[in-house]
């Protein structure tokens, strides 16, 4: 059995055994009373075994084995089934995800995680500390998981934009290379999937705040709130890094534009100014015999002054309006 932790807590206090998943059905319990139950990947059969105990709904129970559902609200009878979607960098620019499902019904909340490397334990530790909160039930449990993987989101989104930062600061000195330039494509395509992916946990967050749901007691809405708001400041971060990215092709784009503008400028200018001796010496070049001042004793030395009086003349008009 894949159980990582299961608990009954009473009055925000734990009970010191663990509790059996052996798919005998759970006596009713004190309404201040609950279960807590953490699985890793479990298998067809021991989530049968689940089932049976708590009397989970075939269909939710199908849901949670597939670990390719979007974030989702959906209510079976007086149980409550939620589904969220963790993620987390794998090799520093690809995105990683994975799924956690919850069974939330009177005096129980299971969890089935797959495919995320962040346990609960730790979190449970902590809200063990906190008997008042967790005597609140299972629908506090709910929102601190929740909160919990939402927060799983901003150390992502804090390494892609250093990334998207250090490409950004590149392209100002100089145009990407083809490299850089896939390397940014391949990230706004992990951005994209990201909004797919993740972005119904928006919905599925307000839809807890804004709902009457079973087992979701009236005053823990303003909790889910809160995660609401921290899915929102994700997805904008999100949105603005892909803008971002966006943003440094186009940038780098127009700044090689003017690069290249000043290059063909100052190609331009010194072909302009080539191109006086050029004419000179190409008509003084031909076989006439009867050219003006060939016979002229000062004429090479006239020729050269007006060669450089117009070619400097040129160099300062270029010079003046910035092309050279």
């Amino acid at each position: 059995m894949t159980v990582i932790a299961a608990r009954r807590y009473c009055h925000g206090t734990a009970h010191e055994t663990a509790l059996m998943i052996d798919g005998t059905p759970v006596a009713p319990m004190d309404r201040h009373c609950f279960d807590w139950i953490g699985l890793c990947a479990p298998d067809a059969a021991e989530m049968e075994l689940v089932r049976q105990q708590y009397g989970l709904h075939p269909l939710a129970v199908e849901d949670a084995l597939n670990p390719r559902q979007l974030p989702k609200v959906e209510v079976y009878g007086q149980t409550l089934f939620v589904v969220a979607r963790t993620a987390e960098l794998n090799d520093g620019e690809t995105i990683g995800y994975g799924q956690t499902a919850f069974f939330v019904g009177p005096g129980f909340l299971i969890s089935v995680r797959f495919g995320s490397t962040r346990a609960h334990l730790d979190l449970r530790g902590l809200l063990e500390t906190q008997a008042e909160r967790l005597a609140e039930g299972p629908d506090y449990v709910l929102h601190a998981v929740l909160d919990f993987i939402v927060d799983g989101y901003l150390p992502l989104l804090d390494q892609l934009e250093e990334v998207a930062q250090e490409m950004e600061e590149a392209a100002i000195d100089v145009f990407p290379e083809q490299g850089t330039i896939r390397r940014i494509f391949r990230l706004r395509r992990q951005l994209r999937r990201f909004e797919r992916v993740i972005g119904p946990m928006e919905e599925m967050c307000e839809r807890l705040v804004e709902t009457d749901l079973p087992c979701i007691d009236p005053g823990a809405r303003i909790w889910f709130r809160d995660v609401l708001d921290h899915v929102r400041r994700a997805m904008a971060r999100m949105r603005g890094l892909k803008e971002t990215l966006a943003a440094i092709v186009e940038t780098a784009s127009l700044l090689e534009q003017h690069r290249q503008g000043e290059m063909t400028r100052a190609l331009a200018a010194w072909a302009a100014i080539l191109a006086v001796p050029t004419a000179i010496a190409g008509i003084y070049g031909m076989n006439f015999e009867y050219l003006p001042e060939l016979q002229w004793r000062y004429g090479y030395f006239a020729v050269w002054g007006v060669i450089l009086t117009v070619c400097g003349g040129l160099w300062l008009r270029f010079r003046a309006i910035g092309w050279l």
